[in-house]
């Protein structure tokens, strides 16, 4: 699950690498209510909502648990609430670049340098290419590298808009998500980025030290790691799959 307004198309090549490097497992991935094929849905105001729907959906396919949860920012607060409310259907989670408002102080959350970025570059900006340019520069210390996505992510925001109303309920969601004190489910791994210029690595440092679980720290990558790096997430997820530390 992915983070705040993103869809499962933002995953990129990170899918192919993560099958490769775990062939035996079966990778879906999903939509947050309110982004991707779901984006004319209303976003719910709480995590607790947005996981009534992720497990609606899968009930919906079929597809029974326990599952392992592999999921970034405001996707990870979904996966920890899903632990938490339905620990039967969670045998463990990898969270990647995430934060809690009851863990760290908002400027930790969203640097404060970032503010003025996020408002004209994205929330006010110009059109799909100016918003998803700066989503890209304000998320990976390769942007130069990466500039190709840019083309994808607005083609999805052409076919699967997300409104400004539902970017504003997500944010709220995320803003007012308080996790456990302790960790919801055993089996737990925190990925974080050194250099992330979005979310401080304090927030990732904090939930570790608050759940007494294994934190792996990339150290150049930006907030959008699995993008980044696909290769190393992907080696880390497959280790901790393996009982590796």
């Amino acid at each position: 699950m992915r983070g705040l307004t993103r869809e499962a198309v933002h995953w990129g090549g990170f899918a192919e690498v993560f099958r490769q490097a775990l062939p035996d497992a079966e990778v879906l991935m999903l939509d947050l209510p309110g982004n991707g094929q779901w984006h004319a849905r209303p976003s719910p105001l709480s995590v607790a909502a947005m996981v009534a729907q992720c497990r609606a959906e899968l009930a919906q396919r079929g597809v029974t648990g326990p599952h392992n949860l592999l999921a970034m920012s405001l996707g990870a607060m979904v996966a920890t609430e899903w632990a938490c409310s339905a620990p039967s259907e969670v045998q463990g989670c990898v969270l990647i670049n995430t934060s809690f408002g009851n863990f760290s102080p908002f400027y930790q959350r969203l640097r404060p340098r970032n503010w003025i970025s996020m408002v004209r570059g994205v929330l006010l900006a110009s059109g799909p290419h100016e918003a998803e340019s700066t989503v890209l520069q304000l998320t990976s210390n390769r942007a130069g590298a990466h500039a190709d996505v840019v083309d994808g992510w607005v083609m999805a925001r052409h076919l699967r808009p997300v409104s400004r109303a539902n970017t504003v309920r997500q944010l709220a969601a995320a803003a007012r998500y308080r996790a456990p004190r302790a960790r919801p489910v055993d089996r737990m791994l925190l990925l974080g980025s050194a250099r992330d210029g979005l979310v401080s690595q304090h927030c990732s440092e904090a939930i570790a030290r608050a759940w007494n679980c294994p934190l792996a720290v990339h150290p150049w990558a930006g907030h959008d790691l699995p993008l980044d790096d696909p290769t190393w997430v992907a080696q880390q997820v497959a280790g901790w799959v393996g009982g590796r530390p």
